[in-house]
């Protein structure tokens, strides 16, 4: 059941934001401005369907009403048939709203960080490596998002070590956090003269940035920073300065590198975000771990060790195996095309929460 008072307070919000974001002080402000652009942009959806359903409602009540009175009877076959349509939009807006109005996670208007790198396979894991990038690359910006290459490390034969980016947009994590974990690739390397079909995996993960660098404060104790020379896949120097950062974050072992930017402070502001990125990481982990396993989510929890997916280019097949979801246009996938996987996982998430509420 809707909460109708909830949904008229959010259209205020909206309607009041609005008029926030055209007022003189608050656009000299960046900071605030961006601010309430984000709260604005995070309900403006609930509010313009709110808004639909009760013209709808109006609407229905109106027909009904003039139904009633009217004794023509093709007058009264058209109010009829304009009720009918009028009320399948109502359902479906009430089933949109609801949907919209479930819990969300708490991250998921974040930006992300993004590491890519080859697990079993030499170098046809590297080189899907590549492709799995360039495809984030692609769907980032079907969707309108920014990207930023933090640190790379490609091979000598066109694949790629690892690969760490981030992507900045709306309801980045929301769409991007399906994608952590094992990705297996199927298929005939172009090295193979026999035409056997080879299995390689690569692993994806996605973090969450931080919002605001309070939120994981670092303590330059710490840290263990080291700098060397940046060197390219063969190993030639791309500088003879020690640009190239190292840090270590002694408390918990992690190792950041960086040394994709000529200077030295670039390099290290860049390891930082990636350090705060996998601290926040553990954070979120120690906070679902917390939830009893009946009522986690197994395509929400991001296990980087579950094989979440296959690329069968044979049969030009991706299958996402969390919900048995299959699409047979790989080209198109690897192209950025990811529209259609997603939004089967955010469905099939949201049916699950449905019926967990609905247990409660």
């Amino acid at each position: 059941m809707l909460d109708l008072s909830r949904l008229k307070e959010m259209e205020r919000r909206f309607e009041e934001l609005e008029h926030s974001l055209c007022n003189p002080e608050v656009l000299s402000n960046p900071a605030e401005y961006q601010k309430l652009s984000k709260e604005r942009k995070s309900i403006e959806e609930v509010a313009r369907r709110s808004k639909e359903l009760g013209e709808t409602v109006e609407h229905i009540a109106e027909n009904q009403k003039a139904l009633t009175h009217e004794s023509d009877n093709e007058m009264r076959e058209l109010y009829r048939a304009e009720i009918e349509e009028l009320e399948a939009r109502r359902l479906q807006l009430e089933d949109e709203l609801t949907k919209l109005l479930l819990p969300r996670d708490p991250y998921a208007g974040r930006n992300v960080i993004v590491e890519i790198r080859p697990a079993a396979g030499g170098e046809e894991s590297a080189l899907f490596a590549q492709e799995l990038f360039r495809m984030y690359l692609y769907y980032a910006e079907r969707m309108g998002w920014k990207t930023e290459i933090l640190s790379r490390q490609d091979t000598d034969l066109g694949g790629m070590k690892e690969v760490s980016f981030s992507i900045q947009g709306h309801d980045v994590y929301q769409h991007m956090k399906y994608e952590s974990g094992v990705h297996r690739v199927q298929r005939v390397p172009a090295t193979e003269a026999s035409g056997r079909i080879h299995t390689s995996t690569v692993t994806v993960a996605v973090l969450p940035e931080v919002d605001d660098v309070d939120e994981v404060p670092i303590n330059e104790k710490d840290l263990r920073i080291d700098t060397y020379r940046s060197s390219g896949a063969g190993g030639q120097h791309v500088n003879k300065t020690e640009s190239a950062i190292r840090i270590t974050h002694l408390p918990t072992g992690i190792v950041v590198t960086c040394q994709d930017e000529r200077s030295q402070r670039q390099n290290r502001e860049k390891a930082i975000r990636i350090l705060q990125a996998k601290l926040l990481e553990i954070e979120r982990q120690k906070a679902e771990d917390e939830i009893t396993s009946s009522r986690r989510s197994q395509v929400g929890a991001g296990d980087r060790s579950e094989k979440i997916r296959t690329y069968n280019f044979p049969q030009s097949r991706l299958t996402d195996h969390r919900i048995g979801f299959s699409v047979h246009n790989l080209s198109a996938v690897m192209e950025g095309d990811l529209e259609d996987v997603i939004k089967a996982l955010i469905e099939n998430e949201q049916r699950e929460l449905m019926e967990k509420l609905g247990q409660e």
